[in-house]
């Protein structure tokens, strides 16, 4: 039987030279839904979308059609996540961030971009 309570679990922060000025970023608490995700480390500056049909969130994905198609915000430290996990996280909805310092695969494009107008681009 899948395990629903949310997990806390304490891991490095990861590789967070994406977000200069972290201390000036906007944050806010949500879940993941780890079965929405590859099982295994999901990155800091990973770009996240809101699961409609759960209100949890996954990756984001511009050809997603179950509400991860809009972008939500970057999660803040890496997580290792497995399917029927769910885990508390911060995403960073507003700050700078700096692009070319995003993981490889982070997810994203010039849509999610668009959508989230609070962050900063360099």
């Amino acid at each position: 039987m899948a395990n629903y309570a949310p997990r806390r679990t304490s891991f490095d922060t990861g590789d967070r030279r994406w977000l200069p000025d972290h201390l000036k970023a906007e944050t806010h608490g949500v879940t993941l839904s780890g079965s929405a995700f590859t099982a295994g480390l999901v990155k800091s500056g990973t770009v996240l979308g809101k699961i409609t049909a759960t209100g949890l969130l996954g990756p984001y994905s511009n050809a997603a059609t179950d509400g991860r198609q809009t972008a939500v915000g970057h999660l803040l430290n890496d997580v290792e996540v497995a399917a029927g996990e769910r885990h508390h996280v911060a995403v960073v909805h507003a700050g700078t961030v700096k692009e070319s310092l995003l993981p490889t695969g982070s997810g994203l494009d010039a849509a999610a971009k668009a959508e989230l107008t609070a962050v900063v681009y360099v």
